[in-house]
């Protein structure tokens, strides 16, 4: 039996409660890839906090979880939908993600205690896989939500360890055979706003603690990966050697090279995998993961391109070879401009800002009207353990949300 709210619940509250789970020890911050047992802890957090405050929740075809608001028993179309997501990057802080969903239950508190009754139904989402840190796909949960990734595909994606997608979703009860698009879920939302962390130093600078998202620069990841001959790495003269991790090392370089060299460009390396990986052994292939990112798409190309061929270069330099692999591409998303003017309307002294991280409301600007809010981090860092929210930050951002849904729910 989930226990009723008996006193004022807050968003630094809501986070405290999930403080411990998916704590890495060795990498330090979260690590809480989809499917893990950190992530199945936190969606079942998310499900009873949920009905604590007598929402409806249920978990759709794709993984998604939905909790709705809707006293009044209107028909469910046209909702206002709010949300994220609970898994993490390796290593990952405590709010990308999970911040977004524990300020979405608290503004539904804050419009309660108004005493506000929506005449439009109000929807939280959480959605699952929108890192990508597990099977190499970002926001794989609302892709397949709106059709924009096979569910074929999806279901045979494999993890470090070996397991498929379609593997680890049946051992935790989720039928992967249904797997895909689902318009008429989409067809219920009307609007779709997300509030995350800023992943940047926007709002420091700017001295406020909330800000209206604009856009998503256009970014993407590929593997390069380099093959060369593994050998002995006692017996083998450094003259007789085709080590791709030469070749891996310098391209690396020329990626920073790269993208320093292009103005508001974003390339990096953040992954590197030698295989077999052994101390004492020449790698026979070594994987490199790129990310490049640009607000126009022409310039990712280019700088793609330019990558490519340095690798290539460094690849013949070892007699090696070396094949570029794209994983997934995302265009620069401008969000809905009536909608941000909406929301300018009702948080006046909010900052418009763009951003260089990919969000599910990204996505589902393609389908329908979204938007983004970002609450202040006072370090600038995300991805890693030093990220961070002050609690009166995180109350702020909930107010402002609360303000949002209110004005989008009475019409």
């Amino acid at each position: 039996m989930n226990t009723p709210l008996t006193q004022p619940a807050t968003v630094a509250g809501l986070l405290s409660d999930i403080s411990t789970v998916g704590a890495d020890l060795a990498r330090g911050g979260y690590s809480r890839p989809v499917y893990s047992a950190a992530d199945m802890q936190l969606r079942e957090w998310f499900v009873a906090e949920a009905r604590r405050r007598s929402l409806d929740v249920e978990t759709d075809r794709n993984g998604i979880i939905w909790a709705w608001w809707n006293p009044t028993g209107l028909p469910l179309r046209d909702a206002v939908a709010t949300g994220s997501h609970l898994d993490s990057v390796p290593g990952g802080g405590p709010y990308d993600g999970p911040l977004g969903v524990a300020t979405a239950l608290i503004a539904i508190d804050i419009l309660r205690d108004r005493g506000f009754v929506p005449t439009r139904p109000i929807v939280l989402a959480v959605f699952p896989e929108e890192e990508g840190s597990r099977y190499g796909l970002a926001c794989l949960g609302s892709q397949l939500l709106t059709g924009d990734i096979d569910p074929d595909r999806v279901r045979a994606l494999s993890d470090a360890d070996g397991r498929t997608y379609a593997e680890i979703a049946a051992a935790h009860g989720h039928d992967t055979r249904h797997l895909g698009a689902d318009p008429e879920r989409l067809a219920s939302i009307g609007v779709f706003v997300e509030l995350h962390v800023e992943q940047g130093r926007g709002l420091i600078d700017l001295g406020q603690p909330v800000a209206i998202g604009s856009s998503i620069i256009g970014h993407g990841r590929w593997r390069l990966s380099f093959t060369g001959q593994g050998n002995h790495a006692g017996t083998t003269l450094m003259t007789d050697r085709h080590d791709p991790m030469i070749a891996a090392a310098r391209t690396v370089l020329d990626v920073r090279k790269v993208g320093a060299a292009q103005p508001d460009a974003r390339a990096t390396v953040g992954k590197l995998d030698p295989i077999p990986g052994g101390t004492n052994v020449i790698a026979s292939r070594v994987d490199v993961w790129l990310d490049v990112r640009h607000d126009s798409d022409a310039v990712v190309a280019g700088l793609v391109a330019e990558i490519e061929h340095a690798a290539r270069r460094s690849s013949a330099d070892e007699g090696c070879a070396v094949t570029l692999t794209e994983a997934s591409i995302s265009p620069t998303v401008s969000f809905d401009p009536l909608l941000r003017d909406r929301l300018v309307g009702v948080l006046p002294n909010a900052p418009i800002l763009a951003t260089g991280a990919g969000h599910d409301a990204g996505v589902l600007a393609a389908h329908l009207p979204t938007a983004m809010l970002f609450v202040r981090n006072p370090t600038g860092i995300s991805h890693a353990p030093e990220e961070y929210v002050e609690d009166s930050d995180a109350e702020a951002g909930a107010i402002a949300l609360a303000d949002v849904l209110r004005d989008l729910a009475a019409r």
